[in-house]
């Protein structure tokens, strides 16, 4: 039980910080990648905000012999770059610039009840299933 409280505190957390830098905003995010018209560059501050916290934190934590609430850390080992990793990152990257979500943030303003939020979340949904479907990996 401590696991789950201890992971829905985490995910309330990031939730919190999702809608106080303005990351559930598909306008505020379309607005950071339209380098050429309204660029809006705070989010390359939440992005370096976050970027810095995890590089200290994985120095702090992987110090530790185990998670507190698991008996290893889940660390990828993969460092190969393969069609299926940039195939994957470009189709992230051009749907985060279409739309202006991408999950995380979604699921958090699903909160809102706001439709486009509603529309994307089915739509990954749908995908998710989808590549399940296709690949059976």
């Amino acid at each position: 039980m401590t696991a789950v409280l201890s992971a829905l505190g985490a995910g309330l957390v990031f939730g919190l910080g999702l809608i106080v830098s303005g990351m559930v905003n598909p306008a505020k995010v379309l607005n950071f990648l339209d380098i050429a018209g309204q660029w809006d560059p705070s989010l390359a501050f939440v992005m370096a905000g976050a970027a810095g916290t995890v590089f200290i934190g994985y120095r702090f934590v992987l110090k530790r012999p185990a998670p507190l609430f698991a008996d290893r850390f889940n660390v990828p080992t993969a460092t190969k770059l393969d069609a299926r990793l940039i195939g994957g990152a470009a189709m992230f990257g051009v749907g985060w610039g279409l739309v202006g979500f991408c999950p995380g943030p979604a699921l958090t303003a699903l909160g809102t009840g706001a439709m486009p939020a509603l529309v994307f979340a089915a739509a990954m949904l749908a995908g998710m299933a989808g590549w399940r479907w296709l690949v059976r990996d």
